[in-house]
C-alpha cells in the first residue's frame, strides 16, 4: 500500500507565509545595506586601482624618459629631459615613448588598489585602536600602505623597468612573460625579481607617508577652514564635504612634489639596482649604500643622485593630482562616503 501526504491547509498556508517573509528579509532594504556594507572593502580596491591606472596612462611616456636618464641609457645618456622626449619618438617610434606600459598597468592595478585600501585600514586602525593624532597617524599609515603595496607588487615592477630600459634594436627581452622566463633563469630564481627592493621600500617610506600626510593634512585644512569656497556635498553622501576637483588636483599635486622631493636619490639607486645587469661595472650596484656611493663619486648629486628631478616634478605633479581626485571621485560612484 502506497501512502500519500497530504499537507493540510492550515500548513501550506504557514508555510507559504515563512517563505514570504523570508523572501521579504532578503530582498529588504536592511539587507542589501547590509551586503552593501560588506563589499565595502572590494569597492575601496576597485576604486584605488582605478585612481593608479589613470594616473600612471597620463605620464607614461615621461616615466620611459625617467628611467632612460636615471640609469644612463647609453643611447641617451647625452641628452636631456625635453631632447629625449623627442628622440625617442624618432628613434624607436610613437609607441615607444610606451614600452613598458602593459607590465606597468598590470603592477598599477594591484598596487594602486592594495596601497589605498591598505592607507584606509591603517588609518582607521592607528586613530581609533591605537589613540594616534590625525596628523601622526596619516603619516604612517601612508608608509606602511606604500611598504605593502610595493611588497606584494615589486616583480611587476622589476620587469616593466627591465622593458622600459631596452631601446629598439638593442633587446634583451621579447616581452613580459619572456622578461620573467630570463631574469628566473639567470639571476637566481625568485631572488632576481627582488634586486633594489631594500631602496625601494626605504624610498617608499617617506614618499608615500608624506603623500598621504600632506595631502590628508591640506584637504582637513581647506575643509575646516574654507569649506563654503573649496568644499562640496559629496554625490553620495550630502552630508559628508569633499574639495571640488580643481582643489583636489591642486592638493594632490602638491602632495607628490613635495614627496618626490625627499625620496629622489633613493628611487635614483632603486632604478641603478634593477637594471644593474644591464650597466656596465655592475659590481657597484649591490647594495644600497654602494650604489648611493658609486653615483654619486661618479656624477656628483645634481647629475647623479637628482638627475631627472625636473622631469620628476613634471610627472610626479599630474600623477599625484590625479591619483587623489580620482581616488575621491570613484568613493563618490562606489558609496564610499
Amino acid at each position: 500500500m502506497v501512502g500519500v501526504l497530504v499537507q493540510s491547509p492550515v500548513l501550506e498556508s504557514y508555510s507559504q507565509a515563512n517563505s514570504l517573509e523570508s523572501h521579504s528579509q532578503a530582498n529588504s532594504p536592511e539587507s542589501h545595506k547590509q551586503a552593501w556594507k560588506g563589499s565595502h572593502w572590494l569597492r575601496n580596491f576597485v576604486a584605488g586601482g582605478v585612481a593608479g591606472c589613470c594616473a600612471k596612462c597620463t605620464i607614461a611616456p615621461l616615466d620611459r624618459v625617467k628611467i632612460l636618464l636615471q640609469a644612463q641609457n647609453r643611447h641617451y645618456r647625452h641628452l636631456g629631459v625635453f631632447s629625449t622626449l623627442v628622440e625617442v619618438p624618432r628613434k624607436e617610434g610613437f609607441l615607444g615613448l610606451y614600452k613598458g606600459n602593459g607590465a606597468m598597468m598590470l603592477r598599477i592595478f594591484p598596487y594602486g588598489a592594495i596601497q589605498f585600501t591598505s592607507f584606509e585600514k591603517y588609518r582607521k586602525f592607528l586613530n581609533v585602536q591605537m589613540g594616534f593624532t590625525s596628523s601622526a597617524h596619516r603619516l604612517l599609515a601612508g608608509s606602511m600602505a606604500g611598504i605593502t603595496a610595493v611588497l606584494c607588487t615589486y616583480p611587476l615592477d622589476m620587469v616593466r623597468a627591465r622593458l622600459a630600459f631596452q631601446v629598439k634594436g638593442d633587446h634583451v627581452y621579447e616581452g613580459i612573460l619572456h622578461a620573467f622566463r630570463v631574469i628566473y633563469r639567470q639571476e637566481g630564481g625568485f631572488k632576481g625579481f627582488y634586486h633594489g627592493l631594500t631602496p625601494t621600500v626605504i624610498g617608499m617610506t617617506p614618499y608615500a607617508g608624506v603623500s598621504f600626510f600632506t595631502f590628508g593634512s591640506l584637504k582637513s585644512f581647506g575643509l575646516s577652514y574654507a569649506p563654503g569656497l573649496l568644499g562640496k556635498p559629496s554625490g553620495d553622501n550630502p552630508n559628508v564635504l569633499v574639495l571640488k576637483t580643481p582643489i583636489n588636483l591642486m592638493c594632490g599635486g602638491i602632495a607628490g612634489a613635495f614627496a618626490q622631493t625627499i625620496s629622489y636619490p633613493l628611487d635614483v639607486a632603486r632604478r641603478r639596482m634593477q637594471l644593474s645587469t644591464l650597466l656596465p661595472n655592475s659590481e657597484n650596484f649591490v647594495s644600497l649604500w654602494q650604489t648611493l656611493q658609486t653615483v654619486y663619486r661618479q656624477d656628483g648629486v645634481k647629475r647623479g643622485l637628482y638627475r631627472g628631478l625636473t622631469l620628476n616634478y613634471i610627472r610626479c605633479i599630474p600623477s599625484q593630482a590625479v591619483a587623489f581626485t580620482v581616488y575621491e571621485i570613484m568613493r563618490q560612484l562606489l558609496h564610499l562616503n
